[in-house]
């Protein structure tokens, strides 16, 4: 079965989900996906159980909030599997002084799941940050981006602070993973953590023949 069929067949099931419902669903999510794939820290959980996924969705799609896979909303955009944001969380290990930037992908919910650890939060779309249209002034101690990237672009790097964290996908050959970097020396240099199934932006794409340092 394609994955749009699994996706149709997933809403079909889940029906119309009240209250209850979706708070069962994100304690199932929290216990079967994601601490059973190492994600234990009680800050991160805390925030994912507190922040229902069908708020970030529409009405058509929320049956399916917490399927194990990313939901494709259309236009490039889509919310990631929940897998994706509890890891991103942990590596990322937001603090009160942090200035963040969050690069989103249409829903804003990984915005309302960091927005309370924080000390201050911009959002911006893919499409803004890659061509270095980010509002503010100064630079982010921490760059979170919601989805895979295959490079990233020399006007966003300039935002990130000497010392600054950007974590988020990276396309490596074909493949997403979760990775983080960190600014030195004027670059961000960035470390692939693991494989994972993560939406690619593509407002980020790399040119054709060009390889991530």
């Amino acid at each position: 079965m394609s994955n749009t069929g699994t996706l149709e067949a997933e809403e079909a099931k889940a029906g119309a989900m009240n209250t209850a419902d979706t708070t069962e669903a994100r304690r199932v999510m929290i216990k079967s996906q994601l601490r059973t794939s190492g994600v234990n820290d009680e800050t991160t959980l805390e925030r994912m159980r507190d922040v229902p996924r069908e708020d970030f969705l529409p009405a058509d799609k929320a049956p399916i909030a917490y399927i194990d896979r990313s939901i494709p909303l259309g236009d490039g955009e889509a919310m990631a599997a929940p897998l994706f944001y509890g890891k991103l969380l942990v590596e990322a290990a937001a603090r009160r002084d942090d200035r963040v930037l969050v690069v989103e992908n249409g829903t804003g919910y990984l915005a309302e799941l960091v927005r309370p650890l924080v000390g201050s939060l911009a959002v911006t779309q893919p499409t803004d940050a890659a061509a270095g249209k980010v509002e503010g002034e100064g630079d982010f101690t921490l760059v979170l981006i919601d989805g895979a990237i295959g490079q990233l672009p020399g006007s966003l790097a300039e935002r990130v602070a000497d010392g600054g964290r950007v974590v988020g996908g990276l396309v490596l050959r074909g493949v997403t993973r979760l990775a983080s970097g960190r600014k030195i020396a004027g670059r961000v240099a960035f470390m692939p953590l693991e494989d994972l199934g993560i939406p690619v932006l593509p407002a980020f794409a790399k040119p054709k023949g060009w390889s991530f340092p």
